[in-house]
């Protein structure tokens, strides 16, 4: 049986003194899977995640989450702190829940031959490539939590070469970790290579938004056909309409 992992019931949320960012907004997302959050700058996307990690409360309605301990948070940039080693950036999550360094760094540790990152324990975050760091900052926010991560466009800033490899990568990770992803993206292509589902946000406030459902054969498929190329053309075309529309009402 499928379960619910985080509902938000009509909620809406405004900074003070300002216009609302969020309006009355409801959704669920489902345990073990990846649903990608397609929205245009400024939208109000941030907010958005604030709101799930607890950061900010809502004005109105309800916010539901069963997650496991705290929620994993991977941004754009990878944040890792420049004066510590890799091993001692990935284990900070567990420092922060109690553990003492030593057994930290032994946990962290296990992670690296599952994460690709072995060899990089002693290394600090300048001598790593944009993908490997992601990979690192992957990791850590995996070790925050045992069954929700927020990314928030953590391929952006790599060229596509390395964005390719690490869609690869992030597929293969979570088919072993079976963690719930919600995923910020401006990458239609990417969405609908990594997602179940797509919530298409064009209006601000955040309120109303379209839900694409990715078909099953086209999930998470690295390797296609031409039938299934056509068919993802197909869906990106439909979106890239749906986008245009929108921005002219």
């Amino acid at each position: 049986m499928v379960k619910e992992l985080l509902t938000f019931e009509e909620v809406s949320f405004t900074y003070s003194s300002s216009s609302p960012v969020i309006e009355r907004l409801s959704f669920t997302v489902f345990e073990n899977e990846i649903v990608a959050i397609l929205a245009k700058s400024g939208s109000g996307k941030s907010t958005l995640f604030r709101l799930i990690t607890g950061l900010e409360s809502p004005d109105q309605g309800t916010i539901v989450c069963h997650a496991q301990g705290k929620i994993g948070y991977m941004p754009q940039q990878d944040l890792l702190l420049p004066w510590l080693t890799i091993l001692e950036n990935v284990s900070l999550p567990l420092e922060i829940q109690g553990k003492d360094k030593k057994e930290a760094k032994i946990i962290a540790a296990s992670f690296f031959n599952r994460f690709g990152l072995v060899g990089t324990e002693s290394l600090y975050p300048d001598a790593l490539s944009g993908g490997m760091r992601q990979r690192a900052a992957f990791l850590r926010a995996t070790l925050t939590s045992e069954t929700l991560l927020l990314l928030d466009e953590p391929f952006a800033s790599l060229d596509s070469l390395t964005k390719t490899s690490m869609h690869r990568w992030l597929v293969s990770m979570w088919e072993k970790e079976k963690r719930t992803l919600l995923l910020v993206t401006h990458d239609i292509e990417e969405a609908l290579l990594l997602s179940d589902r797509l919530f298409i946000f064009t209006n601000q406030p955040l309120h109303g938004f379209t839900e694409v459902q990715v078909p099953p054969d086209l999930r998470r498929k690295m390797e296609t056909t031409e039938e299934m190329e056509q068919h993802r053309s197909s869906l990106k075309k439909d979106i890239r309409a749906l986008l245009i529309e929108e921005s002219l009402r």
